[in-house]
């Protein structure tokens, strides 16, 4: 008889998992353990709480826990941790807050997700030094910054000793943000909406790495006109400061702050699977296949900790985006449900809003990265309007196209605008999954309207100048 399907892990990919197992299966035990108290919540848009945007962090839940309960019927279980798997006898240690116990399973979900990366600076540990990976790091940062106090219940480990203590400090003037990435754009933005003097430090030569030099070099030069200082090409050494953080030092240069955002990345959570024998792949993520599963049977892993295939390398690559975990996640759901689904290939198609641009990227971006997966790129930049030119209100669009000179496939493209630009991209991405030639992507038959594109829309018109360098 077949044991419960366990999930270790309750955000996007463990509840995706959990909801479409329950679903097709209704008669099977399914189990999740989260160890916060978070479940089912929009990482992504924390950055936009800390802004003002978001009012609440309870407007970021997607579904509650007690809904997955009562509505769902998944036995979900916060606040409990699983620290270790047993392959050999099908089971998992929780330690939940009535104490130890073992969990049996018939097959396990390792959906841990990904942690944020806290370099060894010299004052990491200085009040006033955050980091920005769930509900509770923004509520602090919002309170840090003197703001209101959200409207939902907090966790009891420590945070209401901190928001007093924030509450009663001098509100900040000063703000380094440590990274140029995802999370380093964003919090610039939200931290200048509150009217801080932002400093963001990135220690290679441009910001958005994955999203090429060109787009980044508009994106920097607009920064600049958000009052942003940049400091590229900067190692930050550490913090300063006594007991709170008041300056960032790099090199020969100290930025006086009152706050500082540690925005470099993630690492995928890999402890516990490593523990249990489960196999990491080149990345250092979970290796899977292409139903989620891992060298054991009976266990899979998605969502930030696990690595996916690429859809123009046919490689393995970790790329954590939210989509990707919850399409794995209901994939594998379906799967242990008994209808075997794959859960798909990425293209690592991602987009960010940098205060008043658009930038957005999938597949292979610069050349040098295409040239390391084996193939011969060349590639174009182009600038187009985003509307008809005698229709108002439009806004240019540049655009990097990249294709490969010998097989004169589409391998990715990077675009940034002020407007148009996320839905654009949309256009590459789905080029790259049915593997289209540049040639193939110019003929594509796009809708035209003057309030939404020229006749030739920038994708097009960007694919037949690459066709014709090609």
């Amino acid at each position: 008889m077949e044991g419960p399907f366990v999930i270790v892990g309750g955000d996007a990919a463990g509840m995706s998992a959990a909801s479409k197992a329950k679903r097709d299966d209704p008669d099977r035990d399914v189990v999740v353990f989260e160890k916060g108290e978070w479940v089912s919540y929009a990482a992504c848009g924390l950055p936009y709480y800390v802004k003002g945007d978001v009012e609440t962090l309870d407007d970021l839940v997607t579904v509650t826990p007690e809904a997955f309960v009562e509505e769902r019927g998944i036995d979900l279980r916060t606040n409990h941790e699983v620290t270790a798997v047993d392959r050999a006898d099908r089971t998992v240690t929780v330690a939940g807050p009535d104490g130890e116990f073992e969990q049996a399973y018939g097959d396990l979900l390792i959906a841990t997700g990904a942690q944020a990366i806290v370099p060894p600076f010299d004052g990491i540990d200085l009040d006033g030094v955050f980091t920005l990976h769930n509900m509770n790091e923004a509520a602090q940062i919002r309170h840090y910054l003197g703001l209101d106090t959200p409207t939902v219940n907090l966790p009891e480990s420590g945070y209401g000793e901190a928001a007093t203590e924030y509450a009663a400090a001098e509100q900040p003037d000063a703000v380094a943000v440590i990274g140029g990435g995802y999370v380093g754009i964003e919090m610039a933005e939200a931290f200048a909406a509150h009217g801080l003097d932002v400093h963001l430090f990135e220690m290679l030569p441009h910001t958005l790495q994955p999203f090429g030099a060109e787009a980044a070099v508009v994106v920097e030069e607009h920064l600049r006109e958000q009052g942003v200082e940049l400091h590229l090409d900067t190692a930050v050494d550490g913090m300063v400061g006594d007991e709170h953080v008041e300056a960032i030092a790099a090199g020969d240069l100290t930025v006086p702050v009152d706050l500082a955002l540690v925005g470099v990345g993630v690492a995928p959570n890999t402890e516990l699977a490593e523990a249990a024998g489960i196999e990491l792949g080149p990345t250092g993520a979970i290796a899977t296949d292409e139903y989620g599963r891992t060298n054991d049977e009976h266990v899979y892993a998605a969502g930030d900790n696990a690595e996916m295939t690429h859809v123009v390398t046919g490689d393995p690559d970790h790329v954590p985006l939210a989509l990707s975990a919850n399409r794995a996640g209901r994939a594998i759901g379906a799967t242990v449900a008994g209808d075997p689904t794959p859960v798909g290939e990425i293209a690592g198609t991602a987009a960010v809003k940098a205060f008043d641009l658009e930038v957005a990227r999938t597949g292979l971006v610069d050349e040098e990265t295409a040239r390391e997966a084996g193939f011969d790129p060349v590639s174009v930049t182009i600038t187009a309007e985003s509307r008809a030119h005698y229709y108002p209100g439009g806004e240019e669009i540049q655009i990097t196209l990249l294709g490969d000179r010998e097989g004169e496939r589409v391998l990715g493209a990077s675009m940034v605008g002020r407007e148009g630009v996320p839905k654009r991209i949309d256009t590459v991405a789905t080029a790259l999954h049915a593997g289209l030639t540049v040639q193939q992507l110019s003929y594509l038959d796009l809708s035209y309207a003057p309030p939404f594109s020229p006749v030739w829309d920038p994708v097009l018109t960007a694919a037949k100048v690459l066709d014709g360098k090609l």
